[in-house]
Order: structure tokens, then sequence, then C-alpha cells
């Protein structure tokens, strides 16, 4: 599911990813465990209410690393 990231389009962070949650314009989201969870529940439940597939990635780092960036991140989303 990861190797998605890699291929389609894309936005990383947890300011675009809301604006493309707000815009209908995401398919998937992930969001990193380890990340700061008031950064990322208000996300996780806009998702749901919009039937969005959310998906648990172990780490920030390992998030950053499959959306090809050198720094962790905490939330990133497919669109549609």
């Amino acid at each position: 599911m990861l190797e998605n990231l890699k291929s389609e389009k894309k936005v990383i962070g947890v300011k675009q990813s809301t604006k493309a949650l707000n815009h209908n314009k995401v398919k998937v989201l992930y969001v990193a465990q380890n990340a700061d969870s008031h950064l990322t529940e208000h996300l996780k439940q806009k998702a749901n209410e919009k039937n969005i597939e959310v998906v648990d990635v172990d780490s920030m780092k390992k998030l950053g690393k499959f959306c090809g960036i050198d720094v962790g991140a905490a939330v990133a989303a497919i669109l549609k």
C-alpha cells in the first residue's frame, strides 16, 4: 500500500492534507503512528466521516521516505 505513494499524485503534511480533504480530493490518507495525535486526530475523523481509507504507518521517518522526502512526515494523502 505504501508503494502507491511513490508513483501517484500526493500531498504531504498536515496543512496540505487538510486542504485536500476539505476539497474532497483525497483517495487515501496515510498517518504516521508516532506523529502528535493533536495534529492528526482531526484528519482521521474527517477522513472517516467521508469514508476515505486511512492507513496507519509505523513512523514519520518511514512515511517521509515513501513520499520521497528526506525528513519525516506526519500525514500524506493520495489524491483522486
